[in-house]
């Protein structure tokens, strides 16, 4: 493996900087961190550039929240001008990092989302008879359980760099495993599970293998060899990655349930919607939210076979719509009969 060097000059670069601004705030230009930055954008550029250039950098502490949708998480969230260093440092990295990932990973990759991966177990479904069985599984607490001396490890067989290793590596230590809503927190977690995903598809020869993040699915032909690769996949993560493989993987026949993976449930002859997603397209409905919310679940919907689901809601919204405009053409109808009803009452 090529190790890479002279990237820590380039991360420091003014130029490189004011382009991690850039993308930083894509999208969040309202947050109060960021209007706080901008009273002084280019002496809070400098000033940042100077610590990385000096080595006094250090990493600011987190502010911790948690989501509940799809599940309860915990998130971890940096001031502004640290998320600026992250993208900064995979500004040159990002390359170098894809490079290194199997084409069966999948999450927070350029062209590699959810829908990529939805693609590519629908083709691997039409070889029915190699795909008759799947095993499905994840890992547990993924992120919080991301060994600190592994993943430094692993970055030192690609990076010789000796300052890039040490700012990494502050970032690495600044909380316990990988923090979620750290930017770079997304390639250490490919990162760590890609000498996995190699032994996996050069190693055990593994045909049908896809991972979003920590959750993986894998097909063949006969669920004895699948139950026998469970655990050599066990022994794998439990020595050389210390993972842990969550209790509630699963060995099942796709033609009995389907495969629930990234939002939908794929079979050999149809892809429907996860139901907890339509159910919250359902509820959106309902409450006539906005033109972007029921976009956001179209193209959900469009990847599935959703046709009547479509057809059903949107029948339902029209009329209800129908119905209100109705009801509003009578409140105006009777205002006005009682109006002309007060004006011939004052003119007989």
């Amino acid at each position: 493996m090529k190790r890479i060097g002279n990237v820590y000059s380039q991360i420091c670069s003014i130029e490189n900087l004011q382009l991690a601004d850039i993308k930083a705030r894509k999208g969040k230009l309202k947050q109060p961190g960021i209007r706080r930055f901008d009273k002084n954008r280019d002496s809070n550029l400098l000033e940042l550039r100077e610590s990385l250039v000096n080595k006094t950098y250090k990493i600011s502490e987190y502010k911790l929240f948690k989501i509940y949708e799809p599940k309860e998480r915990n998130i971890s969230m940096l001031p502004y001008p640290d998320r600026i260093v992250q993208h900064a440092i995979l500004n040159p990295l990002e390359s170098v990092f894809v490079s290194m990932f199997t084409a069966d990973s999948y999450s927070c990759i350029k062209g590699r989302g959810v829908h990529a991966a939805g693609g590519a177990v629908k083709k691997a479904l039409r070889d029915v008879p190699g795909t008759q069985y799947c095993l499905k599984l994840d890992i547990q607490k993924f992120y919080p359980s991301i060994d600190h001396d592994i993943l430094k490890r692993l970055l030192r067989r690609k990076i010789k760099d000796k300052d890039l290793l040490q700012l990494l590596g502050g970032i690495i230590d600044s909380a316990p495993g990988v923090p979620i809503g750290n930017y770079l927190s997304q390639y250490f977690a490919n990162f760590f599970l890609t000498g996995f995903d190699h032994w996996l598809k050069e190693v055990k020869r593994v045909r049908y293998y896809f991972r979003y993040a920590d959750d993986m699915v894998i097909l063949s032909d006969g669920k004895e060899y699948l139950h026998k690769l469970l655990e050599d996949i066990r022994a794998y993560l439990s020595d050389e990655l210390k993972l842990s493989v969550k209790s509630n993987y699963q060995v099942f026949p796709v033609a009995a349930r389907g495969i629930d993976f990234v939002g939908y449930v794929y079979y050999h002859t149809h892809t429907r919607v996860r139901k907890s997603i339509k159910q919250r397209y359902v509820r959106m409905m309902k409450r006539r939210r906005n033109a972007a919310s029921m976009a956001s679940y179209h193209g959900w919907l469009k990847h599935g076979d959703c046709k009547n689901l479509r057809k059903t809601t949107t029948r339902a919204r029209i009329q209800r719509l129908t119905n209100k405009r109705r009801a509003e053409r009578f409140r105006r109808r009777k205002d006005r009969d009682k109006q002309n009803s007060q004006q011939g009452d004052r003119n007989p």
